[in-house]
């Protein structure tokens, strides 16, 4: 299909059921603690990124592409996608493993741990991808570091692929403290958009992650290859390079008892900042609206239900001020 015909988004890579206990605090080795409450969610990059997007732009074509084992875990997923508005053709399913899944232990107010299950999404590659049914200006792949096969070299194959059909491409990956992150760098030249935070951007870089290092990091991974822009967005700020330069914009400033959990605001910001890109927004209007996002994101317990559309998510942040930031 010719790049200029293309329209949608396809979000590729992990997916997965978050299983969110609700506890009262964390125990030490040897300790117990109750849970007071269960809760199922979908999550992983796909469902996180996809859903967002059709809440944002409910109009939007959005594909899921992925690979779920043959189990109710499975259904769940594709039943909310499906709800969601988003195409589940691009769904592989594995019987002989499970879904992907993740024990989330949630304290209230409070940060997540999480206990992941690989199942089927660490056997997702190139050859569960059918690029002549892909319909989508731009592929976002994601999350490298959690996908065996995508670590391995089929995510430099998808991406490799993605671009031979005339698509844009647009990559994130996880918080390791690892030395794993040079099997991306071969990747980066055939990725256009790299949206990650400023521990991932700086561990990729070799940088130390600090805010005042953020233009060198940016720097840096442009040199090492990424075509169109690279988006870092952390508590404080969000910053872009591109070829419009150099921006840099502070995060709002939320009231106590805003945040009920952080799972999903850096999906809900990538959503937003995909959504920005779409429509070719400059630099600066895409943080300020991938910010706002990752505030509606914040505000619910889970990754994807706190989403609004464009048009209400830049009405609710109207009552928030944001950060200055000194460069």
């Amino acid at each position: 299909m010719e790049a200029a015909k293309r329209k949608g988004i396809a979000v590729a890579g992990s997916v997965l059921v978050d299983k969110i206990n609700e506890i009262r605090a964390y125990p030490s080795a040897g300790e117990l603690t109750q849970i007071r409450s269960i809760q199922n969610a979908v999550g992983g990059c796909v469902p996180n990124v996809a859903l967002d997007l059709k809440r944002i732009a409910p109009t939007l074509p959005v594909s899921a592409i992925g690979k779920i084992g043959k189990d109710a875990e499975g259904e769940f997923v594709a039943d909310i996608l499906k709800a969601g508005g988003v195409s589940t053709t691009g769904l592989a399913v594995k019987p002989v493993e499970k879904t992907s899944f993740t024990e989330v232990m949630s304290v209230p107010g409070g940060q997540r741990t999480f206990f992941v299950y690989p199942g089927a999404s660490a056997d997702f590659g190139i050859a569960d991808m059918d690029f002549d049914t892909i319909d989508a200006k731009i592929l976002h792949l994601g999350y490298f570091l959690l996908l065996q096969k995508v670590d391995d070299g089929d995510g430099l194959k998808i991406l490799q692929k993605a671009k031979e059909c005339g698509m844009e491409t647009s990559i994130d990956l996880v918080s390791e403290n690892s030395d794993r992150y040079n099997l991306i760098l071969p990747c980066l030249p055939y990725t256009d958009y790299l949206i990650v935070n400023e521990l991932e951007a700086g561990r990729l870089a070799g940088i130390e992650p600090t805010e005042e290092n953020l233009k060198k990091i940016c720097t840096k991974l442009m040199e090492l290859g990424v075509g169109k822009k690279v988006i870092i967005h952390m508590p404080e700020r969000s910053v872009c390079l591109s070829e419009e330069g150099y921006s840099s914009l502070g995060s709002y400033i939320l009231p106590d008892g805003y945040i009920q959990g952080t799972t999903g605001a850096g999906d809900a910001f990538c959503a937003g900042a995909l959504i920005g890109i779409y429509n070719g927004w400059s630099d600066k209007r895409i943080m300020e609206f991938a910010s706002a996002c990752a505030v509606m994101a914040l505000g619910s317990a889970d990754a994807t239900s706190g989403m609004k559309t464009e048009e209400e998510t830049k009405e609710f942040c109207k009552q928030f001020a944001r950060r200055e930031v000194i460069e």
